[in-house]
């Protein structure tokens, strides 16, 4: 019986027995054939955010080959930098590479998903300081690595935080809403409020509300599906809107009421927080 079967059957409070070497969950047995993935922030797209909302998007970050053939090595055990937490990597899985291409600057590796540890992806989480840097050799690393956890279901995102916490990147949200989150939804469909969207590419900030019939939920679900929610001057941002919020985008919610409140009460709150940051002259509100 291997170590994983081990944890999982004869012990259901598994997580007593962290932390656990990478070798014994995966059963690997020669590191020296593998090379390790660190996937980071890539300037454009974090590996977490990409792996969230597609597999086939985030298969195609392990088979890049580039000008420096880095992936030297037969198998690909890839990890996701976890950025909700420091120094926290996300089990993304194993590869076998197929074939490279011997011209330089040749776009991708033939690669395969293992089924080796596929129970495991987006499941096991590592703990430890890694160097700079997206390809190492296995066994240079290893002993930087610590199984900290391994999560009950496969990660979809980050669990809500409470109404005094939420302050979320466009493309978090956008993945806790597509995931149909239940406790994210449940906490926002059945209350209004004010929030701000901030622009972290010029600074500039957006004051919204949701009123009427319309919870926080679903006003902020209008953004997912077109980056501006119609907003005058979020929409004179033009067809790269949606990519544009993806990129630059952060969204809080600066204050919660009762969906009984009389939309009086929130129009004027909206209004308090436009003069308070001075959003109609400097930001992104034109009324």
């Amino acid at each position: 019986m291997n170590a994983l079967n081990f944890v999982y059957q004869d012990h259901p409070s598994y997580q007593k027995f962290l932390p656990m070497n990478l070798s014994s969950i995966l059963n690997l047995s020669d590191l020296s054939l593998y090379k390790l993935h660190a996937a980071r922030y890539n300037g454009s797209h974090e590996p977490l955010d990409v792996f969230l909302r597609s597999r086939a998007e985030w298969d195609q970050w392990n088979s890049w080959q580039g000008n420096k053939n880095e992936f030297t090595r037969d198998t690909i055990l890839s990890l996701i930098k976890f950025y909700p937490e420091p120094d926290t990597w996300l089990f993304g899985g194993l590869y076998q590479v197929k074939s490279r291409s011997p011209e330089k600057n040749a776009h991708s590796y033939e690669i395969q998903k293992l089924d080796q540890g596929k129970e495991l992806i987006g499941r096991l989480k590592l703990t430890g300081p890694l160097p700079r840097g997206r390809a190492f050799h296995l066994e240079n690393v290893y002993n930087r690595l610590t199984v900290s956890e391994i999560l009950k279901n496969t990660y979809n995102g980050e669990s809500f935080c409470g109404y005094e916490n939420v302050s979320i990147d466009f493309t978090m949200l956008e993945i806790i809403y597509q995931n149909g989150r239940i406790d994210w939804q449940t906490a926002l469909t059945n209350v209004k409020g004010i929030y701000l969207i901030a622009d972290k590419k010029n600074g500039k900030i957006y004051v919204g509300s949701a009123t009427g019939e319309i919870g926080i939920w679903a006003r902020w679900g209008s953004y997912i599906s077109t980056g501006h929610g119609w907003n005058k001057e979020l929409v004179e941002l033009g067809d790269v809107s949606l990519s544009y919020a993806r990129e630059n985008f952060r969204l809080t919610l600066i204050e919660c009421w009762p969906f009984k409140t009389d939309d009086d009460i929130i129009r004027t709150r909206e209004s308090f927080w436009k003069e308070a940051m001075l959003t109609r002259e400097h930001g992104y509100n034109s009324n």
